[in-house]
């Protein structure tokens, strides 16, 4: 292998392909991508797959329309098919104080573009006819939005990064970071010493230990969520918006021709378990039965957990750190990485670069923290 690179990626998900490529077709050369797995091994092919610009911080509705471009255009740009159904999120809402929350994110997701509405009960039901309307004051919707294929923008993005000239390193773990007088020298791993001047971090979940690496505090936990997936539903709405039950974060969308189906739990500890397991399945049969009791009758025919990469306010760390010369971080998403991906690529290619990103990403910095000025975000699965 080389061993020289001018700029180490770590992580091979969603968030380190897109930041390669970005980097690579802006024409930076000698762009490495290391992963300790295969490529979207980790929390990226657990995902979801949701795609949303509904958010209720400025910052998260500007990357998360920015990559909803970025997804529509993938064939087109990258040239991989991703499977994107632009049918919407629907975020149902039972209180005064969530439909209050939602009308105050709405307001500002117009004023930058995004089409979101509050609609009634009735038109809920009407856009997804699985779920009871007993108890519901209102929802949210977003036609722009969907899901797509997270293993499929992986490799579309690994794939036009290598036509660029980035390589990959795949089975290749990152095992130290090497610094001189506050710079980064090199990156080791067990093929041997790359030199270097810069790493970029987007190693998910395991992102704390990289960053210990170079004595860079990235305040990251790993918590395991967990999925599952039904037998075919007859008759499913080609439609079928992403549907979530705000109160209980129960939440769905079309599977094929079944329906993949989530939910957090509270009970949940940080930690790197990604075995799944039924302790959660009482309190998702409960959200069932309250808000789309036929799901109750649907047979489960796979799942898996994976692991978000939670931070103290839920909000991403992206930025550049102070302490140490050049150490970049993407992470942290808690829940919305995939969905960031594109625009989060763009913004670390600019931030490495010199150049001033579309959107200015200094209140999501690690120091923030150290700072007490915590950013959180509201509209979180």
């Amino acid at each position: 292998m080389d061993t020289y690179a001018s700029v180490v990626v770590i992580g091979g998900g969603v968030m380190g392909t897109s930041i390669a490529y970005h980097l690579a077709a802006a024409g930076v050369r000698d762009v490495l991508l290391v992963e300790r797995d295969e490529l979207a091994a980790g929390s990226t092919s657990k995902a979801a797959g949701g795609v949303r610009a509904q958010f209720s911080d400025e910052l998260n509705i500007r990357l998360g329309a920015r990559s909803l471009e970025a997804f529509a255009r993938f064939g087109q740009d990258i040239g991989h098919d991703i499977g994107l159904r632009r049918v919407g999120y629907l975020f149902l809402l039972s209180t005064p104080e969530e439909v209050a929350s939602f009308e105050a994110s709405i307001r500002l997701q117009n004023a930058l573009g995004v089409p979101s509405r509050l609609v009634d009960p009735a038109e809920a039901r009407r856009l997804s006819p699985l779920i009871r309307t007993e108890g519901l004051l209102a929802a949210a919707f977003s036609p722009d939005d969907g899901h797509c294929t997270p293993e499929a923008v992986v490799h579309g993005y690994a794939a036009a990064a290598r036509r660029h000239g980035a390589q990959i390193l795949r089975h290749t773990a990152v095992t130290g970071i090497e610094t001189r007088c506050g710079a980064i020298t090199a990156v080791t791993t067990p093929l041997g010493r790359i030199s270097t001047g810069t790493v970029i971090c987007a190693a998910g979940a395991w992102s704390r230990a990289v960053g210990a690496m170079a004595g860079v505090d990235l305040p990251v936990q790993p918590l395991r969520r967990q999925i599952a997936v039904t037998e075919p539903v007859p008759g499913l709405p080609p439609g079928l918006p992403m549907t979530i039950d705000f109160t209980s974060t129960l939440y769905f969308h079309a599977e094929g021709p079944g329906l993949l189906v989530g939910m957090s739990d509270p009970d949940e500890r940080p930690g790197f378990a990604t075995d799944p397991h039924d302790r959660w399945i009482p309190r998702l049969a409960a959200a069932m039965q309250h808000r789309a009791p036929s799901l109750l009758d649907l047979r489960r025919t796979g799942g898996w957990a994976g692991l978000y990469e939670v931070t103290p306010d839920h909000n991403a760390l992206i930025g550049e750190a102070t302490s140490v010369s050049r150490f970049l971080y993407a992470t942290g998403f808690s829940g919305h990485g995939f969905l960031q991906g594109p625009a989060v690529g763009e913004v670390v290619r600019d931030l490495y670069l010199g150049r001033v990103p579309f959107v200015d990403v200094t209140p999501l910095s690690a120091g923030r923290f150290a700072a007490d000025a915590p950013r959180p975000e509201v509209n979180r699965v």
